[in-house]
C-alpha cells in the first residue's frame, strides 16, 4: 500500500481530488466555530493565526482550499473582474449536515458553484461544495439545489469579514454562479498551479 513517509505539504503535496473539477479534495482551515481567522502558512504547511475575526459573525460553514490550485492569470481570464489573481490556492466553502468542529482535515467535496470576490482589485474566487455522500446535501448537483438563504449567508459573511468600520467596503462580490462556471474556475486554477509550480522530472 502506498503512503506518505513524511507529512505532505497540504497545498503542494496533496492531490486536487479524485475526479477534479467536479469531485475535489478540500483541506479545511476554518470551522464554523472559529473566532480566529486561520490560514495555511505557505512555507511550512502548518496553520497560523492570520487575525481575529473582525466582526461578530462566525463563518457559516467550514472552509479551506483545494490543493495544487493557484489563483493566477487563467483564473482571472474566466472570472468577471479583477486586475490579477491573489496568488493563493482556490478557496472552497463546504456545506455539510453534521458540524465539522476541527480543522486541518481533508474531505472529499462535490462542487456546486461559487462566486467571485474582488479584494482590492485581486480575484479571490469562492467555490461552494457539499460533502460527498452527505445524508442531507449529498443529492445536490448544482448551486440551485441549495436554499437561496444559505448562499446569501455565505455572501454576507465574505462581504463583511474584513470590515474594520461600517464605512469601509474592502471587497466586492459578484453574483453566484453554478457548477459549469465553477468547474471552469477550478480547471483554470489547476493550470495556473502547474505553470507556477512545475513538477520536477
Amino acid at each position: 500500500m502506498e503512503f506518505y513517509r513524511w507529512r505532505p505539504h497540504p497545498w503542494h503535496g496533496l492531490e486536487p481530488g479524485p475526479e477534479p473539477p467536479e469531485l475535489v479534495s478540500a483541506y479545511l482551515e476554518i470551522t464554523p466555530f472559529d473566532s480566529m481567522k486561520y490560514e495555511i502558512d505557505k512555507r511550512t504547511g502548518y496553520l497560523r493565526v492570520d487575525r481575529p475575526q473582525s466582526g461578530s459573525s462566525l463563518p457559516p460553514c467550514a472552509y479551506g482550499f483545494i490543493p495544487r490550485t493557484y489563483t493566477g492569470d487563467r483564473v482571472v481570464q474566466v472570472s468577471t473582474e479583477g486586475k490579477k489573481g491573489d496568488g493563493d490556492p482556490l478557496d472552497i466553502c463546504l456545506i455539510a449536515e453534521m458540524p465539522i468542529n476541527r480543522a486541518e482535515i481533508i474531505v472529499t467535496a462535490r462542487v456546486l458553484g461559487g462566486f467571485s470576490m474582488i479584494d482590492e482589485g485581486e480575484v479571490d474566487e469562492k467555490i461552494i461544495a457539499v460533502l460527498e455522500n452527505d445524508k442531507i446535501w449529498g443529492h445536490a448537483r448544482d448551486l440551485s439545489d441549495l436554499p437561496g438563504g444559505l448562499i446569501e449567508r455565505l455572501q454576507h459573511y465574505f462581504s463583511t469579514y474584513k470590515l474594520e468600520s461600517p464605512h469601509e467596503d474592502p471587497v466586492h462580490l459578484e453574483a453566484p454562479y453554478g457548477k459549469q462556471q465553477a468547474c471552469k474556475v477550478i480547471e483554470a486554477a489547476i493550470e495556473d498551479y502547474n505553470i507556477q509550480f512545475p513538477r520536477e522530472n
